[in-house]
């Protein structure tokens, strides 16, 4: 979409510039991989066995190893580049990551990172992509992420999600409803964890927290609820007795101080938490999560 700048009431639209080359690109989104994608940067130009350089190799927040390649303009061989650089990831062993991450980022964050190498996400940043990318996307069981990104006058840089990443394959096991005799999804085997009290909770908070924007996703990983929209912005755990409710590291209009920090050593990024055990409550705590949430625009 077009973006306008606001000077004094009036709007003016700001005109797109391209960027001198490629490397250009990689360096910008390289210096800013955890801003931009929540990712940790692990290396630049990885030398691969099958020949070839990997623009970029990264690991997510939840340990999955990260690929990314760049193209500044359409390219339709940009995702079967990077598929030959997701075979060649798969051929390895996982002590070899485990090796990078500790290298490249130190021993105390490689060991806070719980390596996911069963699921490995690519990631294809370009200017735009061939109608031929996106249905291969669509069709190839893989995680298989396309974003394109603009950059604008006056230093103005946007990355826009093209797909949806499929969920994650560790999900926790299905379960039968004993009465309906439907499995469950995950998220309700998570509800499952809470009193009938902490239950209805999370179901009035869930609603609240998706009429939000229509945007907003929800996602189940083994621990948690995770609410996104361009990145998370809240991720919700559901214990017996309370929720407990992780937030991004802003400064939050909190006057009653009910957020607090989680310390740096766990190298966290939704490093800010909050706790829910009474619908009394809901109302305030949804006013921090909106805070995080409009963090994320």
């Amino acid at each position: 979409m077009p973006i306008f700048k606001d000077t004094f009431g009036a709007l003016k639209k700001l005109n797109t510039l391209p960027l001198d080359k490629e490397k250009s690109l990689q360096k910008l989104v390289e210096d800013n991989l955890m801003e931009v994608l929540e990712l940790h940067f692990l290396a630049t130009e990885y030398a691969t066995t099958f020949g070839g350089r990997i623009d970029t190799l990264a690991v997510d927040i939840n340990g999955a190893p990260v690929i990314i390649e760049y193209k500044r303009n359409k390219n339709e061989s940009v995702i079967n580049q990077a598929l030959s650089y997701l075979k060649w990831l798969k051929a390895q062993k996982p002590e070899f990551f485990q090796m990078l991450m500790i290298t490249h980022l130190g021993q105390a964050v490689a060991d806070s990172i719980k390596l996911d190498w069963n699921n490995p996400r690519v990631i294809c940043i370009a200017e735009s992509y061939s109608k031929f990318d996106v249905d291969t996307v669509e069709v190839v069981p893989l995680r298989i992420e396309l974003f394109k990104y603009r950059y604008y006058e006056q230093g103005i840089f946007g990355l826009e999600s093209l797909t949806v990443p499929e969920a994650i394959s560790h999900a926790p096991p299905v379960s039968i409803d004993v009465v309906t005799q439907k499995p469950l999804s995950s998220v309700a085997l998570l509800r499952e964890k809470g009193t009938s009290a902490i239950r209805a909770l999370f179901d009035a908070l869930q609603e609240q927290i998706i009429n939000l924007d229509e945007g907003v996703e929800e996602k189940a990983t083994s621990f948690y609820v995770a609410y996104r929209a361009a990145k998370n912005f809240a991720e919700v755990h559901i214990g017996k007795n309370q929720l407990k409710i992780h937030l991004r590291p802003i400064d939050y209009d909190d006057p009653k101080n009910r957020v607090d920090k989680i310390p740096d050593g766990y190298n966290w990024t939704m490093d800010r938490r909050v706790y829910l055990d009474s619908a009394v409550d809901i109302e305030y705590v949804m006013s921090l999560i909106e805070q995080s949430y409009k963090n994320v625009l």
